[in-house]
């Protein structure tokens, strides 16, 4: 079995997938006009921005149920295996993929939410990448293909956040907690199961809230803990840039030959982390309520650099500003070690590294400061599978006309993710990871390769925000004007608006009416 996933896994992510990655990124840079460089003021802006109601949550918490998936085990273990296996210079690709990728969330997620819908059962607001892949083809003569590709979508989706992905969280959770305080794994899994259960029974409105509460107080202590450690390494901080340029293009002599292993594991662990492309998140971007698509885009595209340029970033240099990392030929902890830094004896690739770095500054506190943060980071990501998998029931439940049994369906899946959480803390670290590789990878092909051929409304949408602000007004989206079809929510949204006397016409300048897409 063992055999059978990593060759699938190596299949997976075979280099097509790091072209598609960082080609998708770049394509998507360019089309937009380097967005995610001019339009940062727009995304901060418009995370404060944004209104809550019975059916969508605000701006703010869709960004913090986007960063409790985003910000999770992959910011402290996966960072440490990307230098582990591919050297100092994978931090270098994890910053690229971070940054084109940005674009690449935008637009992703402004498809979410031009393509959204109301639950029939619970009212909120549902999409994602199975709901925009069919309604942008709604009208088109690829519409039977397209609703196959969605079905294969939702149901990799389900299969990636309700099995795949939960193990690796959990085992990063019960690793910590052993390494820190020899607590037995089986009892950080009941544990886990026990809270998660009593959150999930609430719905994304209090996935909403929790993660509202804890994700920026956990992102900001660590990054706190990180700036203490720069500061008292400050002598360090020009020596591990220099380490991470000169690796990452193959010219530091300690790395040399280690340019492809860089690339790999740089961009592997940096989509696994950021998940731009990935199709995650999407779903928590849709479950917004704005006035307009683009505006949940910027945000989204926001929380590609908090998650990798911000956290990503913390953990690197907390681990090599302290040399305390090791890094093995082959890819492989079975390999011979290139580098061995100053790292203890028998400390293994993962959190064990950032641990050992908080050491040098409080003896002893390390382990138990990375577990908290691990318990704190993976919990609420596991939170964020949650919701994500049942995002995707959903849209398959719509062609289950029986309302009990649509609810027995989710209660399945609630306890499926338990299940998977015990399992995965219960498990090996390795197979966990080969799993989660094989999860995101497999989502990350479907949806990029979708949104290079659907992209067309999405972009459409950008101009259309960036018309209406500069003639000074607050952007709302007439999908009708633009000539986008399958937008039944925003075409409701408006007559219903007209209707009640609120809509305000758009003067002229303000509207380009565009061909149907």
């Amino acid at each position: 079995m063992e055999g059978f996933i990593d060759t699938l896994n190596g299949l997976i992510w075979s280099n097509r997938l790091v072209y598609l990655c960082l080609g998708a990124g770049a394509y998507f840079t360019i089309v937009t006009l380097f967005l995610q460089i001019r339009c940062i003021p727009d995304m901060v802006k418009q995370i404060a921005q944004g209104e809550k109601s019975e059916s969508g949550i605000s701006s703010f918490q869709s960004l913090m149920i986007s960063l409790a998936g985003r910000v999770g085990v992959g910011n402290i273990a996966g960072v440490a295996t990307a230098i582990a296996f591919g050297g100092p210079g994978a931090v270098f690709w994890m910053w690229l993929v971070a940054l084109l990728g940005s674009a690449t969330s935008f637009v992703e997620c402004t498809l979410a939410q031009i393509y959204k819908e109301k639950d029939r059962d619970t009212g909120e607001y549902r999409g994602g990448p199975a709901f925009y892949i069919e309604k942008a083809a709604a009208h088109t003569a690829a519409r039977p293909f397209a609703l196959v590709y969605a079905v294969i979508f939702a149901i990799s989706m389900i299969l990636a956040t309700s099995y795949f992905l939960p193990g690796i969280q959990a085992n990063g959770v019960a690793a910590a907690v052993e390494n820190a305080w020899t607590v037995p794994t089986w009892i950080s899994g009941v544990a886990m199961v026990v809270l998660l259960g009593i959150i999930v029974i609430g719905g994304v409105k209090r996935i909403a809230l929790f993660a509202s509460l804890v994700v920026p107080v956990m992102a900001i202590v660590y990054i706190i803990a990180a700036i203490v450690i720069l500061a008292v390494n400050a002598g360090q901080i020009p020596e591990v840039f220099g380490l991470i340029f000169r690796s990452a293009f193959d010219q530091e002599a300690m790395f040399s030959g280690m340019l492809g292993a860089a690339i790999l594991w740089g961009v592997k662990r940096g989509i696994y982390s950021n998940e731009a492309g990935q199709g995650t998140g999407p779903q928590s971007a849709a479950a917004a309520e704005v006035s307009h698509p683009a505006k949940q885009g910027f945000v989204q595209a926001f929380a590609v650099y908090v998650d990798t340029l911000f956290v990503c970033s913390a953990t690197a240099f907390i681990i090599i500003s302290t040399d305390m990392y090791k890094v093995f030929d082959g890819q492989s902890e079975d390999g011979p070690v290139r580098y061995a830094g100053s790292l203890p004896d028998g400390v293994e690739v993962g959190p064990g590294f950032v641990q050992e770095g908080l050491n040098t500054l409080a003896p002893g506190i390390g382990p138990s400061f990375v577990a908290i943060a691990i318990m704190f980071f993976a919990f609420t990501t596991v939170l964020a599978y949650y919701y994500l998998a049942e995002v995707n029931f959903t849209y398959l439940n719509r062609w289950v006309n029986n309302e009990t049994a649509r609810r027995v369906i989710i209660w399945v899946l609630r306890v499926l993710i338990l299940i998977s959480v015990y399992i995965g803390a219960t498990s090996t670290p390795g197979a966990a990871w080969a799993l989660g590789d094989i999860g995101v990878g497999a989502t990350a092909w479907l949806n990029i390769l979708a949104i290079l051929v659907i992209q067309g409304p999405a972009l459409k949408c950008l101009w259309d925000y960036r018309r209406q602000k500069k003639a000074g007004l607050d952007p709302q989206f007439d999908p009708e004007a633009l000539g986008i079809k399958g937008a039944d929510f925003w075409v409701k949204r408006k007559a219903d608006m007209v209707a009640a006397g609120t809509w305000t016409e758009l003067p002229a300048a303000a509207v380009k009416t565009e061909k149907t897409v």
